[in-house]
């Protein structure tokens, strides 16, 4: 008698990776048929680069020492870069709460798919929106005078970087959509982490000129140090201790985040 042999299993990680790819080519395709969201997230940055730049670059500039418009220009882009990365961050929630409301997380639970893959296609595809977003806000800097000297070493540092930052935004922007009730309360619930936090921090203007009862929070919170790290790799006036604790925030950030939303989706109900 002959022995069937069973076929050979795929290993474990390739469904995972063919799920997710999958996930990821769904909110690509959400993100191109209702561009009305992407389009706010991409100009919001930039209205606001070409406002402080232009209305207030100098009075701003010279009242913190910074020099003439131009000097503030080149102090202003690295702070926008996060800024960008902050609002990126309102599309993901939105995104998730609605998937999470209207039923189809629902009828994705009783299909052979990866759970996970679910929330890695929102994190991919928020990534690949927002790291554009920020090329085109580069762009319009250097459309305007912006020009740093840093080396291709310090690029390609201040890009990991900001890839890293935008990953931690978006894993917790991720559990934010989870616990929203509904999408209106998703669009409000990242408010404190796209405005808040970016104007009480390095900025606009240096934490040196806010007054003391607000300084040292400002100075130890993620967006400063992250921002006084890429400042430091683009106009070089150093980076000091910044770094490691921009990397530290980022990374306790981006796993507050991921075990997070695992834990709420696992839990959720709906």
């Amino acid at each position: 008698m002959t022995t069937a042999v069973p076929p050979t299993a795929a290993p474990p990680a390739v469904p995972h990776l063919r799920d997710s790819l999958t996930m990821l080519r769904r909110n690509l395709l959400h993100a191109r048929r209702y561009p009305s969201m992407t389009l706010q997230v991409a100009l919001i940055p930039v209205f606001l680069l070409l406002l402080f730049v232009f209305v207030f670059g100098s009075a701003l500039g010279s009242g913190t020492g910074q020099g003439d418009r131009t000097a503030y220009l080149s102090y202003l882009v690295p702070g926008m870069l996060l800024m960008t990365a902050g609002v990126g961050a309102v599309p993901t929630a939105v995104a998730v709460c609605t998937d999470m409301t209207e039923g189809i997380v629902a009828r994705f639970r009783t299909m052979a798919i990866s759970r996970a893959s679910i929330l890695v296609g929102h994190v991919v595809g928020s990534v690949i929106q927002t790291m554009i977003t920020l090329v085109l806000l580069v762009a319009v800097a250097f459309a305007i005078g912006f020009r740093p000297d840093a080396s291709p070493v310090e690029w390609l540092a201040a890009c990991g970087l900001l890839v890293l930052f935008v990953l931690a935004l978006t894993w917790l922007s991720v559990a934010l959509g989870l616990i929203s009730k509904t999408p209106e309360g998703a669009s409000n619930a990242p408010l404190p982490i796209s405005f808040l936090l970016p104007f009480v921090s390095s900025t606009f203007v240096p934490v040196d000129s806010m007054p003391s009862w607000i300084r040292w929070f400002a100075e130890y919170q993620p967006f400063t140090t992250v921002v006084e790290t890429v400042r430091g790799l683009l106009t070089g006036p150093g980076i000091g201790h910044n770094a490691w604790m921009a990397v530290a925030w980022c990374v306790g950030i981006a796993v507050l985040g991921f075990v997070w939303s695992l834990r709420l989706f696992d839990r959720d109900t709906r």
